[in-house]
């Protein structure tokens, strides 16, 4: 986790295709998700969450690191008060990230620690340089981490496992991660996670956007026959059927 910065992190949104692109970024030092970098962040959900022509969502970064967390002097100036509104804005951004119909993607090297890590959780998948480090230090300052990770973390690795990295300010490697199931791939370098990304996506372009939407709100709210019921609500799931018995792929967008 982070000090106050000296130059802002800035976040941008750029698409290839069906593939969005959320890119973290500061001319120096770490990348620091502050207060301000949030709502940004918030924005751009926002902005993907009504574009139906996205397929897949990378979050990735520039620089030395992924996120190292958030700004400790922006937190330590908090109150009662302050600290609930910091809190509820947080939880309802990264509940929104994990919301979003199209497939995310954390694309992580370097250090993802604390509020980094928490956004890292509320993606899909997580695609991890294997010297990269994973952790909440929270502990270690007399927090916890505020925006849903707790929860995400014990879903995605079980209590035990989930415990040992919250109760514990040491942080491991994405290569442990991954045995865990934290981490669901590991690569070599910055250079190898560039080039597996659009491959790595490419394999969900055969799925139905409306079913992995459903997919994804029924492991939310453990309603599997609603989100079942929903797929009769619009033209996808009778084009699908009707391209596999007319042997040919399914078309989507049309």
């Amino acid at each position: 986790m982070a000090s106050t910065p000296t130059t802002k992190t800035r976040v941008s949104l750029e698409f290839e295709g069906s593939r969005a692109l959320i890119t973290f970024s500061r001319d120096e030092g770490l990348n620091v998700l502050t207060a301000d970098v949030l709502r940004s962040l918030g924005a751009i959900i926002v902005q993907l969450k009504g574009d139906p022509t996205v397929r897949t969502t990378t979050i990735r970064a520039e620089g030395k690191v992924f996120i190292a967390g958030s700004n400790i002097r922006e937190i330590a100036r908090l109150n009662a008060e302050t600290a609930r509104e910091y809190a509820t804005v947080g939880q309802g951004i990264l509940a929104d990230l994990a919301a979003l119909p199209s497939i995310t993607v954390a694309a992580i090297h370097g250090t993802v620690l604390g509020a980094g890590f928490e956004l890292a959780l509320a993606c899909d998948f997580r695609i991890a340089v294997k010297t990269a480090k994973l952790g909440f230090p929270e502990v270690s300052l007399g927090l916890i981490p505020p925006w849903g990770g707790i929860n995400r973390l014990m879903k995605l690795v079980g209590s035990a496992r989930a415990k040992r990295l919250l109760l514990n300010p040491t942080s491991v490697s994405a290569e442990d991660g991954q045995h865990w199931g934290l981490v669901d791939e590991t690569v070599n370098s910055v250079e190898d996670l560039d080039a597996r990304l659009p491959k790595f996506c490419e394999a969900f372009y055969r799925a139905s956007p409306g079913a992995v939407a459903s997919i994804k709100r029924a492991s939310r709210d453990f309603d599997d026959t609603g989100a079942f019921l929903q797929c009769f609500e619009g033209r996808e799931a009778r084009e699908g059927m009707i391209a596999f018995i007319e042997k040919r792929p399914a078309r989507w967008m049309e």
